[in-house]
């Protein structure tokens, strides 16, 4: 099922096959519009344009059925979405970030996830419209990349209507 507003996904420097393949699958069932792969982000084709094992092995199909795009400069990709009026929300455990369950995007939007570790820059966080994060109850800082965004893109789609 696919929405009246467009939905994107901006997947930066993320490291893990694995993550990348369960990304797909959750953005496909979550039916987004498009996935932005950005940075060192693997995409499910190597070099060669042989399908990534790992990928597949998570994807289960998923790369095939959702479009995406490989980017090495998320910078202009962000600067290009804004042009077409599409808000920029990222997905960071940081203190100034909203709880993700306050957010109702009025607009189309792209959900920026980043890093299993670092998460996302400075610099990336200056250029999003908003910043988002899941509140941890726990004794972790965090949830798995992949996770954390089925969470979220989910419960964005669900305050949207």
């Amino acid at each position: 099922m696919r929405f009246d507003k467009e939905v994107f996904v901006i997947v930066h420097n993320v490291r893990s096959l694995h993550n990348v393949g369960s990304l797909f699958r959750t953005a496909d069932a979550a039916g987004t519009t498009k996935i932005y792969l950005t940075g060192y982000t693997p995409s499910p084709l190597d070099e060669f344009g042989r399908p990534r094992k790992e990928i597949q092995k998570t994807a289960l199909g998923a790369e095939k059925y959702i479009p995406w795009e490989k980017r090495k400069d998320i910078s202009r990709l962000i600067e290009n979405l804004k042009e077409k009026r599409i808000a920029v929300i990222a997905l960071e455990n940081i203190a100034r970030a909203k709880d993700y369950r306050r957010i109702v995007p009025k607009k189309s939007f792209a959900l920026i996830i980043g890093n299993e570790v670092r998460g996302l820059s400075k610099t990336v966080l200056k250029k999003a419209d908003a910043i988002i994060k899941i509140p941890m109850r726990g004794g972790k800082e965090s949830l798995n990349v992949s996770t954390a965004f089925g969470i979220a893109i989910y419960k964005l789609l669900e305050n949207r209507g």
